[in-house]
């Protein structure tokens, strides 16, 4: 356990620092799962909306801190791959 007053003050804000950024890595993770389900519907015209959701949240949470930029540069990636995929599957299905 802490024993000075500054180690006991760092300890009160990391625990505060870890349900913020536990937050926020739940509501990547939701975001992302919400933008891969859109992307497995049929439904073209939802697609662009969820992954660009999808991409602001994971901006959000890179510029706070709580994924590296490289992180979410490479997530977001992988996403709008899937999404391309998606989309071009669906055209070519219409075609």
């Amino acid at each position: 356990m802490a024993n000075t007053k500054s180690a006991r003050k760092a300890v009160r804000q990391s625990e505060r620092r870890r349900t913020r950024n536990r937050a926020v890595r739940t509501r990547v993770r939701t975001a992302t799962k919400a933008a891969l389900r859109v992307l497995a519907a049929p439904a073209v015209a939802a697609t662009a909306e969820a992954v660009s959701k999808a991409q602001s949240v994971i901006d959000r949470a890179a510029k706070r801190g709580v994924i590296h930029r490289r992180t979410a540069a490479r997530r977001k990636s992988r996403l709008m791959r899937r999404a391309a995929r998606a989309l071009a599957a669906a055209s070519g299905e219409q075609a």
